[in-house]
Order: structure tokens, then C-alpha cells, then sequence
């Protein structure tokens, strides 16, 4: 039987992302996000969920990140989730955050330029990354084969 890991996520950046390189030739960019939920009580009153994601991109996708995933960027996410295990004082711990592998920028036109006949809902669907980001998740998924 085939397992399945596959997220996506849309939400918002929490803090800028911050790239780093732990050894040669290998970028990681890291980055919070929030992604809210409404809900409806039986009595009729709304209620507001936010649920924050720890958010991890490799390669060309992390360089990309880095440069277009700012605090309060709209994004969607598309990847795995990953679990961290270690143990610290004798106390076994673990971490679960997400692995993108694909990362869409939501990017607002300056106002006055919205074309004419758009809905707002239409301007607001996140666009797909640059092209560098799209090959680069070409790339990442080649170097994965084994």
C-alpha cells in the first residue's frame, strides 16, 4: 500500500523568511504562516481559528522564498509534512512542521490599476511563482529520485 503526505496550505506569512545555507550548497529558507478559519456555532455565532504552520523550502524554491515571502504575504503552500525527532535532558521530543515543495505568491495590484470587468475575488487568487521558482521545483523534485 502507498502512503500519502501531500498539504496545502493557504494563509498568510507571519515573519519574513529568513534564508540560511547549514552547509555548503545547501539553502534552506524558513518561514511562520497563519492560516485562519471561520466556523458558525449551532447558536448562529461566528468564531475565527488561526492555526500557525511552521514552513521549510530547499534550493531554488528557498531562494525564492526568501526574496518574495514577506510579513503579511498572502501564499499557498503545496508539500509534506515532517516530523523531527530528538531527544534533550532524557525527555523525548518532536516537531512536525511542512516542507514545501511549491510556493504561489499572492501579489496585490496597485490601486487604479485593476482591469476592467475583474471581480475582486479574481484579483485576489495568488499567481504562480516567478519562473525561476517553477523550475526550481522541477529541479528539487529530480534531485529527489533515487
Amino acid at each position: 500500500m502507498n502512503h500519502l503526505n501531500s498539504i496545502i496550505l493557504e494563509g498568510n506569512v507571519v515573519k519574513k523568511a529568513e534564508l540560511s545555507e547549514p552547509t555548503s550548497g545547501f539553502i534552506v529558507c524558513k518561514f511562520p504562516m497563519a492560516v485562519n478559519r471561520k466556523t458558525k456555532s449551532p447558536d448562529g455565532e461566528q468564531h475565527e481559528e488561526v492555526s500557525y504552520f511552521d514552513v521549510e523550502t530547499y534550493g531554488q524554491v528557498a531562494e525564492s522564498c526568501s526574496k518574495y515571502c514577506e510579513k503579511g504575504k498572502g501564499i499557498r503552500v503545496v508539500g509534506r509534512l515532517k516530523q523531527s525527532r530528538w531527544e534533550e535532558n532524557n525527555v523525548k521530543r518532536s516537531r512536525i512542521y511542512v516542507v514545501a515543495e511549491h510556493v504561489e505568491y499572492k501579489f496585490s495590484k496597485p490601486k487604479g490599476e485593476e482591469s476592467k470587468g475583474s471581480s475582486p475575488e479574481a484579483d485576489n487568487k495568488p499567481e504562480a511563482a516567478p519562473q525561476e521558482a517553477v523550475e526550481a521545483k522541477v529541479e528539487q523534485k529530480e534531485e529527489a529520485v533515487f
